[in-house]
């Protein structure tokens, strides 16, 4: 399966960076509770993703202006941006994610396969607020383990799940934004009723991110009303010529819904 092959590769990694690099604590860069906090705001928010290639869509971008899109999301507003830092699967690199963050002010997203304490002081020590942990490559010692670190750290986690019992994992373990991953990490399927399943399970004050597959405003206005407060885009926006205006299209529904009503509204 390619999420074996994935981690495999990430292990191997992680031994030959903990070689050459061994890591201390650090302060945080950004504020604690970054990602939370700007998820937290009034509305549905957007985390909008800097990919450059995945294993379902091979090469996206590989030469892309990683600082001039994360000003474009900034600016069109997204909430917060994931940035993936995984090499061979992703084209990422911690690279990519120190250039977001010179160029940006709101919190970042370090997305990568993180399975020990290494890569959480990795990413304490980066312009990242917050990084991923998920539910199917950990089991629940260790993701209670990396999720109690994190917090020690000052970064958020948001924790991904795709299943019924990865949820209740996440639950149990105490996670506080849980991402819900509509893409099967085993088949690389997307199936976005995965979201329309779980998200409803995930009630304030927990956050509920819904992750992958969304490309059109009616999918995030009927995710929204089942309750997510939040959206991971990723493709839908590096395959489209104006990643802005696609914000912009996305957000259209539930923008308009949050519109105030009454005498001195536009109508």
């Amino acid at each position: 399966m390619i999420l074996d092959e994935i981690l495999a590769s990430t292990r191997r990694d992680i031994r030959e960076r903990s070689r050459r690099r061994p890591l201390e604590s650090g302060p945080v860069r950004q504020p604690r509770n970054a990602l939370r906090a700007a998820l937290s705001r009034p509305g549905v928010g957007l985390i909008c993703e800097i990919k450059k290639a995945s294993p379902s869509s091979g090469p996206i971008a590989p030469a892309l202006d990683v600082a001039a899109r994360a000003r474009e999301y900034a600016e069109a507003g997204a909430r917060a941006i994931s940035v993936l830092t995984e090499p061979h699967y992703f084209s990422g690199s911690l690279a990519d994610l120190e250039t977001a963050g010179q160029a940006v002010q709101i919190p970042l997203l370090r997305k990568d396969f993180i399975l020990c304490e290494y890569q959480v002081y990795e990413t304490a020590l980066s312009s990242a607020a917050a990084l991923l942990l998920i539910v199917a490559a950990l089991d629940s010692s260790t993701l209670s383990r990396l999720l109690t670190l994190a917090d020690q750290l000052g970064l958020d986690c948001l924790v991904e799940v795709h299943t019924d019992r990865e949820l209740d994992v996440a639950l149990e373990c105490g996670s506080t934004l849980i991402g819900v991953n509509n893409r099967d990490l085993s088949t690389l399927k997307v199936d976005l009723a995965v979201s329309e399943r779980l998200i409803p399970s995930i009630r304030p004050p927990r956050i509920a991110v819904a992750e992958s597959g969304f490309s059109t405003p009616g999918q995030i206005a009927r995710l929204a009303d089942l309750g997510a407060s939040a959206f991971l885009v990723g493709g839908a926006l590096m395959t489209h010529r104006s990643p802005g205006q696609k914000i912009a299209e996305l957000m259209s529904l539930v923008s308009r819904r949050s519109q105030p009503t009454g005498p001195s509204s536009i109508q």
